[in-house]
């Protein structure tokens, strides 16, 4: 058996907190499969470091080894000592935004009144964060923003989201080499794994750049349906549909997670089985 890298969104990908229903007895296994010393677990969301500890006592998660947080601005290892930043990554995706701070980019955007900052503990060195209101055209203004940012010379990755239960749409700047897939390929460099020991599990838009990167992944069942349509039609080569079925399950959240890992590798399929 080789190691594994076990990279997952947690909104709705490891955390049951959508409309589809949960299967029972998944999420305790998942627990078990990732006390296992050859899996490493890491957690990747668009949370930041206080929400992801929240989530972890709301909906009793394991403790990762690692978290990518503020969709992939920052990165934290997790341990006895508590959570600490990787300043390596920090120093890496710093130069995209050409000397310039969050306020400063604040101001240069406070042009655009359809952006409303979103509370302070939502931003960090590398992200802002904005909530735009449904009936905005959003193409047509991050579009608007994505101009003013070059005419800066910033280089800026724009992350486009929706809070379906809030009804607003989500807007996060972020260095252009900030995203979740630069910080995961990051941290399989530093901790030296490769694409076939590596799995990454998710459900939405954000999700994409690592869904269709090559790196092995899963799309849990209950995914949004236009990231479905979006993933089908692009055709990658190293994608799993969940569909549910395996070990009895429906495939939503960490039922799809443990059917990606079964797809891809055996010997923990085999493993899973027996514990079930």
């Amino acid at each position: 058996m080789r190691r594994l890298l076990l990279c997952t969104d947690l909104d709705r990908t490891l955390i049951a907190n959508g409309a589809q229903p949960a299967s029972q007895g998944a999420l305790a296994l998942f627990r078990r499969l990732v006390r296992r010393e050859d899996v490493t677990l890491a957690y990747v969301s668009g949370r930041h470091r206080a929400l992801i500890a929240q989530a972890m006592l709301d909906f009793d998660l394991p403790e990762p080894a690692f978290a990518i947080a503020d969709v992939g601005s920052t990165i934290y290892q997790v341990g006895p000592s508590g959570w600490q930043q990787n300043e390596a990554w920090c120093a890496q995706i710093d130069p995209d935004w050409y000397g310039l701070a969050h306020d400063d980019l604040c101001r240069l955007l406070a042009v655009f009144p359809a952006l409303q900052l979103q509370p302070r503990e939502k931003q960090n060195r590398h992200k802002l964060s904005y909530y735009v209101a449904p009936a905005e055209d959003a193409p047509s203004l991050i579009r608007a923003v994505d101009a003013r940012l070059r005419q800066a010379h910033i280089k800026a990755n724009l992350i486009w989201s929706v809070d379906e239960p809030a009804g607003l749409g989500l807007l996060d700047i972020l260095p252009a080499s900030a995203n979740k897939l630069h910080a995961i390929r990051f941290l399989m460099q530093q901790q030296g794994y490769q694409d076939e020991e590596t799995l990454f599990a998710g459900d939405s838009g954000n999700d994409l750049d690592v869904l269709l990167s090559g790196i092995p992944a899963v799309l849990v069942a209950n995914a949004d349906p236009e990231v479905k349509n979006l993933v089908a039609a692009a055709s990658p080569t190293a994608l799993y549909m969940a569909r549910g079925g395996y070990l009895g399950m429906n495939g939503n959240y960490s039922a799809g997670i443990l059917e990606g890992i079964a797809h891809y590798h055996p010997a923990l399929d085999a493993w899973l089985r027996a514990q079930n």
